[in-house]
């Protein structure tokens, strides 16, 4: 029997990160997504954002992979969300992207809290600013054509990892 527990610390936001998620329409979404999560038998531990994005931290099970979770999550969840009456006039669906990082279990509690204290974290910065700062700490750099890649060891994109 394997003994896995990997987690992830997940981010996505609204198509055109417009601020839509109203403070009325935000608990009925995550208690959607957490529902559905739940039927695809996802772990999702919790679940928050702001007007314009979702955070939530993830469990994987061995044989799960982060892409098909973020499909299952933002596919299901972006069609469900345009048909709500609250957000149909407005509703885009989700931006193609996102970004998920692996927290280690000593780090759990503190993204947990990090994550459950959006409203308050979001009076001093925009997601813009969180976005850029996320970015910039988990080693990821922005390409020239606004692609974002993860480089190892802090690595220019122009120079390669020592075989």
């Amino acid at each position: 029997m394997a003994f896995v527990k990997f987690w992830a610390h997940a981010v996505w936001g609204t198509k055109y990160h417009r601020p839509v998620l109203s403070d009325a329409f935000r608990p009925e979404l995550y208690a959607h997504i957490g529902q559905n999560a739940k039927k695809k038998k996802i772990y999702l531990d919790c679940i928050n954002g702001y007007a314009d994005h979702v955070h939530c931290l993830i469990s994987m099970e061995p044989k799960q992979n982060i892409a098909d979770i973020m499909q299952l999550l933002k596919g299901e969840s972006s069609n469900w969300a345009g048909k709500q009456q609250i957000v149909k006039e407005t509703w885009n669906g989700w931006a193609d992207d996102y970004c998920a990082i692996s927290v280690s279990p000593s780090m759990a509690n503190r993204v947990r809290n990090y994550i459950r204290n959006q409203e308050a974290h979001h009076s001093k910065f925009t997601f813009r600013q969180e976005w850029e700062r996320f970015v910039k700490e988990c080693g990821f750099v922005v390409m020239n054509d606004g692609g974002v890649v993860a480089m190892a060891g802090g690595l220019k994109p122009a120079q390669s990892a020592p075989i």
